[in-house]
C-alpha cells in the first residue's frame, strides 16, 4: 500500500501543501464540516494538535462538502471560521470529496483501511477520523463519533508518535 501523502495536496490557502506539514510525522486526518452537530470537535482536534505537535504530531483537516451540504463556504471562508470560531491552527486541504467518483485520491488509500470492527469503504459522515504513522501506513480508522478525547484514539495517538 502507498502512503496516503504520495499525492499531491492542495492547502486550504491555495498552492502545494508544504510537504515538511506531514513529512515524518503521524498525522490524525479528518474530514471537517463547519455546519455539523459534530463540528464542536475542532476544540478538542487543537487541544490534541497542540498537546502531541512538539511530538511528532498533526492533525490535518479535509473540508467536505458531501454529507447533507456542511461544509458550503469558500476555503477562504473555511479557514475563517476555523480560526476565528475554534482558534485552529493545525494544517487544512483545500475541499475535498472523499467518496464516489470525485474522491480524492488521498481518501483512495484511507477508504481502505478498516475500523477496529474491520468495515472498511467509503467515509460514514463528517470527522471520520484515519491516523498515519510516520512512515506512512495508515494504522487505524476512528468513525465520526469518536471523539479526539476518547482514550482508544488518544492511545493510539500515542503509540504511532515517531520516535
Amino acid at each position: 500500500m502507498s502512503s496516503p501523502f504520495s499525492v499531491p495536496l492542495t492547502a486550504l490557502a491555495g498552492g502545494p501543501l508544504p510537504a515538511d506539514a506531514l513529512d515524518g510525522r503521524a498525522v490524525l486526518v479528518v474530514n471537517v464540516a463547519s455546519r455539523c452537530g459534530l463540528t464542536p470537535q475542532y476544540e478538542a482536534l487543537e487541544a490534541l494538535h497542540r498537546e502531541f505537535a512538539g511530538r511528532g504530531f498533526t492533525v490535518l483537516g479535509v473540508p467536505c462538502n458531501q454529507f447533507n451540504g456542511q461544509e458550503p463556504g469558500t476555503d477562504a471562508e473555511i479557514a475563517e471560521y476555523c480560526s476565528a470560531t475554534w482558534g485552529t491552527t493545525f494544517p487544512m486541504t483545500a475541499k475535498a470529496d472523499v467518496n464516489g467518483p470525485d474522491r480524492h485520491p488521498l481518501y483512495d488509500v484511507l477508504a481502505a483501511t478498516p475500523d477496529a470492527d474491520g468495515e472498511a469503504g467509503d467515509v460514514a459522515w463528517n470527522f471520520e477520523k484515519f491516523l498515519v504513522a510516520p512512515d506512512g501506513q495508515v494504522v487505524g480508522r476512528f468513525r465520526p463519533r469518536t471523539t479526539p478525547e476518547d482514550p482508544a484514539l488518544r492511545s493510539a495517538v500515542e503509540a504511532t508518535l515517531p520516535g
